[in-house]
């Protein structure tokens, strides 16, 4: 029987074995030494054999492993069968391979291999192999506390594959295996979780202890290989034990990809309400830990993995695909302009520039023009339309603003500042091109097209602008009128906008040329005209209107002109000059191309009021002695006008000749003796200033006193047909000059 058989094949072991132990005559001497040895050994089997084998899960587990046998005799007996019986005395010298023989009969292989393994290991050994493996795990013996488990594994593996073979519908003896190596599902599960501990902390753990990375690869690599033993084996057998595959690969991307994500979620440290500059922050936080951990990755990491792990490429789209995630979250808040600008920068810059993943120590693993876009083009889009949306808010709001403040300042008392050439000037143009300049700067660093637009849009504000800012300048003049002691320095505020307007002419080219493309430049040719335009009208107007400050002032003085007073020796003109000097000391502050201007418009303005003052006919002289004091009187006076606008215009090249030669040539018509020689000097007259009208020489008639009523409607008649021969720079005068009608009582008459 097989029972008789194990016996003497025990008893042949034993045999053998003694004559290993006495191969040479000194060992005889030894023999009592050796007794004692086998018989201690022997002690502790049977010891532990009586302790299991009570247990009432090990005599199930038994009883299964028994019934694995198919040999019905020892099915039979198998409730009586005790370790002492099966191998008598000789157990203790049966070693595992022979061991198997105990159950050769009828017997496969894998079933005799799972059944003695099962006997010598598993019911002996489990829960002592589980305690110093939790002890392994505990001190950090990873490879070792893997070994081990591996171990057990394979004992509960087998087992269940040879209950399977035999009778795979058996799912209570199934559960009763799994059920006895329990605590081994605890251990994997422990060890698993100090896995994957290290794996977070992979980048760090590579500085400090690559060793322990190493092991922690080299587990996961076992079990990759136990997996796919397994799944080979269900594709033969349909049996795979119970957590297999553990895909244990699989999961340390998983959690590689978590650390990755919660590394780039954890760098936003401040909210807006803390700090206005969180985003900028929590952006160079960003950009700082990824190329740190890249680098760390591609340097150190890559040699704690195999190559087929292609580990740092995986990383590179793991960070690749949190930054996009972060920055799809990022894009979606309600974010300010400039933060838009800060997330686009970043975005669209940084994130491929020499400062992250552009860095030359990344090269050439990553190569910057193969990385798709964080955030898709139509999320760019959006974006920049938000953003251009906002800026055109921002921009009107700050253009209201910046205006509201400049005309605080034109009401107080101090006069405003001058410049380094001592033009007075405000702050205005200086804030409105600081804050296009800044936006143009922010923009310039997203890209060419978005610079660009915003200049477009600046220069388009600018225009609505200047619109507003022509208006606010008429009503500071409508209430300057209302009274003229208000404010103090009208006048000095007034300089400062007209040379603004020159200030904000120099800025607009200087920005085109700073910011725009020559090509783009006819873009902008039409919004240009027009902005000089209205700064040329906003200029015109302020210059005229300190002119009429000027003649205000002159006012009383130019009406006793060509009056009985002026006649006797009026100091008239001479008030008139100073006046008109005195002003012109404030209006040197103006700038050259409107200063040129004021005093062409100021000399020509004294010349038509004068000349209108002999118009107004207030005096008819009463005879030729009259006549040529009066117009000598005019002689000496347009050359004191002369003078001083000679005076005023030094070194502007301006030709102050021709105006006051007008009011000679009248009075040379005023001066004449001979009134047969009348009609000759007023057709010189009317020849060289041919606006002269009719009734401008009937009222200089009247004023001469001496021409009747015929001789004025001949002359005037005959005029008609002659030629005229005016001077090429003559600007026509007389046309700006009314003559006053007949009064009622006069026309009664």
């Amino acid at each position: 029987s097989t029972m008789e058989e194990t016996d003497r094949e025990a008893v042949a072991t034993a045999v053998q074995r003694v004559a290993g132990m006495l191969q040479r005559p000194d060992q005889l001497d030894k023999v009592e030494q050796y007794r004692r040895r086998e018989a201690r050994k022997k002690a502790s089997v049977e010891a532990r054999l009586k302790v299991q084998f009570n247990k009432p899960e090990c005599c199930q587990v038994m009883s299964i492993t028994l019934n694995l046998t198919g040999n019905e005799e020892l099915r039979k007996n198998h409730l009586h069968i005790t370790f002492r019986e099966v191998a008598g005395n000789h157990l203790i010298y049966i070693e595992s391979k022979l061991c198997c023989k105990i159950f050769k009969s009828g017997l496969s292989h894998h079933q005799t291999q799972s059944v003695c393994f099962f006997f010598f290991f598993a019911f002996l050994s489990v829960p002592e192999i589980v305690r110093e493996t939790q002890d392994l795990i505990e001190r950090g013996e990873l490879l070792q506390a893997h070994r081990k488990l591996m171990d057990l594994e394979c004992s509960r593996d087998n087992l269940m594959y040879e209950q399977y073979r035999m009778d795979s519908k058996n799912t209570h003896d199934m559960n009763l295996i799994h059920t006895y190596f329990g605590d081994m599902q605890k251990l994997s599960e422990e060890l698993a979780k100090q896995l994957w501990m290290v794996v977070q902390r992979s980048l760090v753990t590579v500085r400090r202890d690559p060793t322990l990375l190493v092991s922690v690869v080299r587990i996961i690599e076992r079990e990759e290989k136990i997996d796919r033993r397994m799944l080979d084996r269900k594709k033969q057998t349909g049996f795979i034990p119970p957590g297999r595959p553990k895909k244990w690969k699989e999961k340390m991307f998983n959690i590689l990809e978590r650390t990755v994500s919660t590394r780039i979620e954890g760098t936003q440290a401040d909210t807006r309400e803390s700090d206005k500059m969180w985003l900028v922050r929590h952006l160079e936080i960003i950009r700082k830990y990824v190329l740190d951990d890249l680098l760390v990755a591609k340097t150190l990491l890559d040699q704690c993995f195999p190559t087929h792990y292609d580990i740092f490429n995986k990383l590179l789209n793991m960070y690749h695909q949190a930054l996009s995630t972060r920055m799809q979250e990022l894009a979606a808040e309600d974010l300010e302009a400039n933060e838009i600008v800060s997330l686009l920068t970043w975005v669209l810059n940084t994130y491929k520039s020499t400062e992250m993943m552009g860095n030359s120590e990344l090269s050439p693993e990553v190569d910057v023009n193969s990385l798709n876009p964080l955030i898709s083009q139509n999320v760019v889009d959006q974006l920049l339309s938000k953003y251009m949306s906002t800026l055109t808010s921002n921009i009107i709001g700050w253009l209201r603003k910046a205006l509201e403040t400049d005309k605080k300042d034109w009401i107080k008392e101090t006069e405003p500042e001058a410049d380094q050439d001592g033009y007075y000037q405000t702050t205005l143009p200086a804030i409105v091109f600081q804050m296009f300049e800044q936006n143009l700067q922010v923009a310039a660093q997203i890209n060419e097209d978005l610079k660009t637009k915003v200049l477009l849009l600046c220069l388009q504000q600018m225009n609505s602008f200047l619109t507003r800012y022509k208006d606010e300048a008429q009503l500071y003049k409508e209430e300057h009128l209302k009274n003229r002691q208000y404010p103090q320095c009208y006048v000095q505020y007034m300089i400062a906008v007209i040379n603004n307007c020159q200030t904000f002419k120099e800025s607009i080219i200087s920005l085109k040329r700073k910011y725009l493309k020559i090509e783009m430049e006819d873009t902008l040719s039409s919004s240009h005209t027009s902005m000089d335009a209205t700064l040329d009208i906003i200029a015109k107007e302020g210059c005229s209107s300190l002119l009429d400050e000027v003649f205000m002032d002159l006012e009383p003085h130019l009406n006793e002109l060509m009056t009985k007073k002026w006649l006797m020796g009026s100091n008239a003109v001479g008030t008139i000059c100073v006046t008109v000097e005195d002003y012109f000391n404030d209006f040197a502050k103006i700038k050259k191309p409107y200063k040129k201007t004021m005093t062409i418009e100021a000399h020509r303005r004294v010349v038509v009021e004068y000349i209108r003052a002999i118009m107004l006919k207030r005096i008819s002289f009463k005879n030729a002695e009259e006549r040529k004091e009066g117009a000598e009187r005019m002689i000496k006076e347009a050359e004191q006008f002369r003078f001083l606008f000679k005076k005023l215009a030094a070194g502007s090249g301006e030709d102050t000749e021709g105006l006051c030669d007008i009011i000679e040539a009248i009075a040379e018509v005023i001066k004449l003796t001979d009134p047969s020689l009348l009609y000759l000097e007023v057709s010189t007259l009317v020849s060289k200033y041919p606006d002269i009208r009719d009734d401008h020489i009937a009222a200089l008639l009247t004023v001469r006193g001496d021409a009747s009523r015929d001789m004025k409607q001949t002359i005037i008649e005959t005029l008609d047909q002659g030629p005229s021969q005016p001077n090429p720079n003559y600007v026509p005068i007389f046309k700006e000059i009314t003559v006053p009608t007949l009064t009622v009582p006069k026309l009664l008459k």
